[in-house]
């Protein structure tokens, strides 16, 4: 929790003030739980939005609780894990969505070239109590667990500092509920396993591959009834569909031709384009430093899950185009001819160069252009000032690349 800077829940306790808040009252709490009347708190409603444009709800807990759920969730994934499906990749130890997309790459090139491409609405809202609960039991002994398990899920949702109750579902936001997630649909892998069906899942997020498309059609059908009866889910009749290998995405990587190349999905591209313009947006009022901090925290982290593609070309056209937004922010910085003058004979820009710029009424965004610019602000300049390139960090994770291939 320290390490994700979590939020506090809805006792607004935060994690700095944890430690001395509760440490006098573990020994009343510890006590609960072994004699089995330890009550869960609420959760706090928190709404995010999707990028497809919904709103993805969250529950985030009580720190306390948070603690109690990591606990559990400690003992039972050495329980669960081992008999989870290979082809569940979300949330689970030494699994990630790199080994998803390449799972998707090699069903690909072995000829499932038509993909049932299913999405659960609202999955972790629409989560059955009792469904869920008997599946955990299978496993678990322990009625006290069982217990404090059980009131877990109905304990309750905060919204405006009204209590509302959860008769179903399992809040995203805490730690038990990607295992609780995997567990019910564990079901589902065995069913698919058991078909001799071809398929790839993280978390809530599957598909399930065939040769033709009449096959991956009834494939659709028959899933579908499986999750409406036997695990009471709801599937999105209008996300859900039959696509063609080359336009199916997973997890934000398409994959391309025959070969099944791993890209970054049109969507991703767009979703990275359009954070970089809030971070380098004119009118935010923060420094370059501060600016530059927060894109170097976002490249590295996009880069870092989305550098498995295989594609240079368009990680060196995304650097152009960051490297001229980071221009066009020091131009606006600059605002005044004098100020521009000044700063462009620094850099080292040809003193009549100079002024014909900075007394340019162009605007900032063809001004980012200019030779005036390209001169002064170089690429080397840039970097020197903390800018990361996406190119150089594509190199640097060429080693895991190639282990993730082998």
């Amino acid at each position: 929790m320290k390490a994700n800077r979590g939020a506090p829940g809805p006792d607004g306790v935060t994690i700095a003030e944890f430690p001395n808040r509760f440490r006098p009252r573990w020994p009343e709490i510890q006590q609960q739980l072994l004699d089995g009347t330890y009550r869960p708190g609420p959760v706090r409603r928190k709404t995010i939005d999707k990028p497809d444009g919904g709103q993805r709800l969250l529950g985030i807990p009580n720190i306390i609780d948070r603690l109690i759920q990591q606990a559990i969730v400690q003992v039972l994934t050495p329980l669960f894990d081992p008999t989870f499906s290979e082809s569940s990749h979300g949330f689970r130890p030494n699994r990630s969505a790199h080994g998803a997309a390449r799972q998707v790459q090699r069903t690909i090139r072995r000829g499932y070239r038509y993909a049932v491409d299913m999405d659960l609405s609202k999955f972790f809202d629409r989560v059955g109590h009792d469904v869920l609960m008997a599946r955990v039991a299978r496993r678990v002994d322990d009625k006290m667990l069982l217990r404090l398990i059980g009131r877990y899920l109905p304990a309750g949702v905060m919204v405006e500092g009204v209590l509302q109750s959860t008769d179903v579902g399992t809040p995203q936001g805490g730690p038990a509920s990607p295992l609780l997630a995997n567990i019910l649909l564990d079901d589902l892998d065995k069913e698919l396993e058991q078909r001799g069906l071809h398929f790839v899942r993280y978390a809530d997020d599957f598909a399930i591959f065939a040769k033709s498309r009449r096959s991956a059609e009834r494939i659709m059908a028959s899933v579908t009834r499986f999750l409406t009866d036997k695990l009471r889910l709801v599937v999105n009749q209008e996300k859900s569909r039959v696509v063609a290998s080359e336009e199916f995405e997973f997890l934000g990587f398409a994959f391309r031709k025959s070969r099944a190349t791993i890209n970054v999905s049109t969507k991703s591209i767009q979703r990275f384009k359009h954070r970089i313009r809030e971070i380098t947006g004119r009118s935010r009022g923060i420094s370059m430093e501060h600016r530059l901090s927060l894109l170097r925290s976002y490249v590295r982290g996009w880069m870092g899950y989305y550098g498995l593609a295989s594609q240079l070309k368009l990680f060196d056209r995304l650097d152009q185009w960051l490297r001229r937004r980071i221009r066009m922010c020091y131009w606006k910085q600059w605002r005044r001819p004098r100020k521009r003058r000044r700063e462009l004979i620094r850099l080292g820009v040809p003193i009549r160069q100079a002024i014909r710029h900075a007394r340019s009424r162009k605007g900032h965004w063809h001004m980012s252009r200019t030779i005036a610019s390209g001169v002064g602000l170089t690429n080397a300049w840039l970097a020197e000032q903390g800018m990361l390139s996406l190119k150089t960090l594509w190199a640097e994770l060429a080693p895991l690349r190639r282990t993730a291939q082998c």
